[in-house]
């Protein structure tokens, strides 16, 4: 009976202990359908107007595991693709993304299209459409199945359409996107619903400026906002030696900072960035560490050079 009972109270423990982590992981990110740290080298998932940038296509993979050495803790992975239509001054493309933390699993796909005009003589407009699904699953039966409390699981698909805008040059660009412009709620109450179901607002920003010769230096931002969440900023600088080896760093609002490394060989580009917390405390002495790996190709027009704005 004692044995029954003490079972009981680790398992409540551990369930305590898991919801906890679910809860802080989903505060430090924000609500983001999308949160990575190499957005600079990667923004069509935040904006598919910025796939009219880059004459050549793409696809670009993306990885990050998050508060690594405890079960169950976030997994990410991103595939993307852009493919130009040359002829109309368009590109098209697919966005894939799935979301693993602990119980629940987020799978999103959408569809974009992107248009740009020529303004002037070096500045473009372009604008772009998206639409798709999402799926949400909460399996918290998982958790304890005898527990009235998490017995039954939450499932929920909804469809999703959003638009970019991105006004660029040769140099820099600027945008403004709703990449999650919902279209009904979920239903369902869930620890993802009260703000991963809400409209989502992306301003980027990017410049490259010359240091040196063969010595690039690109700063960018991105801020996010959502109703009810604080807004949050995220800047980053990365130095480019002669556009093949780019270091860099990256600070958020949300006290994480993240040193950045990428690798630019023609047509293929890899990237590594270590991300960790700096706020003074951490849930139970854990340090909110995230590892992340990209790896994008690109062919077609313009592909043996590398691509750094």
């Amino acid at each position: 009976m004692d044995i029954l009972i003490n079972k009981k109270r680790i398992s409540g423990a551990l369930t305590c202990l898991l919801l906890s982590l679910i809860t802080y992981t989903r505060v430090a990110a924000q609500q983001q359908p999308f949160n990575y740290t190499q957005y600079m080298d990667n923004l069509i998932p935040f904006n598919p107007a910025y796939s009219m940038l880059d004459k050549a296509g793409s696809v670009s993979t993306l990885a990050s595991k998050q508060l690594v050495g405890i079960n169950g803790g976030p997994t990410t992975f991103l595939l993307n693709g852009s493919f130009p239509l040359e002829s109309i001054n368009s590109a098209a493309g697919l966005t894939l993304l799935s979301d693993q933390l602990a119980i629940e699993q987020e799978t999103e796909v959408n569809a974009y299209f992107a248009k740009a005009i020529q303004l002037g003589q070096e500045d473009y407009l372009a604008v772009s459409l998206n639409a798709g699904l999402r799926n949400y699953v909460a399996n918290y039966s998982a958790l304890d199945s005898t527990d009235p409390e998490f017995r039954n699981d939450v499932r929920g698909t909804k469809p999703n359409v959003g638009f970019g805008i991105m006004y660029y040059t040769d140099w820099y660009y600027v945008g403004i996107s709703v990449p999650e412009l919902t279209i009904t709620s979920l239903g369902t109450a869930s620890i993802q619903h009260n703000a991963n179901f809400t409209n989502h607002y992306y301003f980027t920003g990017a410049l490259i400026t010359n240091l040196a010769e063969d010595i690039k230096f690109k700063p960018a931002a991105l801020v996010f906002y959502t109703t009810g969440l604080p807004i949050l900023y995220n800047i980053s600088g990365t130095i480019y030696l002669k556009d093949i080896v780019g270091i860099g760093a990256n600070y958020s609002t949300d006290k994480e900072i993240a040193g950045i490394l990428t690798l630019n060989f023609n047509q293929f580009h890899i990237g590594y960035s270590y991300k960790t917390g700096i706020a003074s405390q951490n849930l139970g002495g854990v340090n909110n560490v995230t590892h992340e790996i990209t790896l994008s190709y690109r062919f077609g027009s313009g592909a043996g050079t590398p691509k750094i704005l």
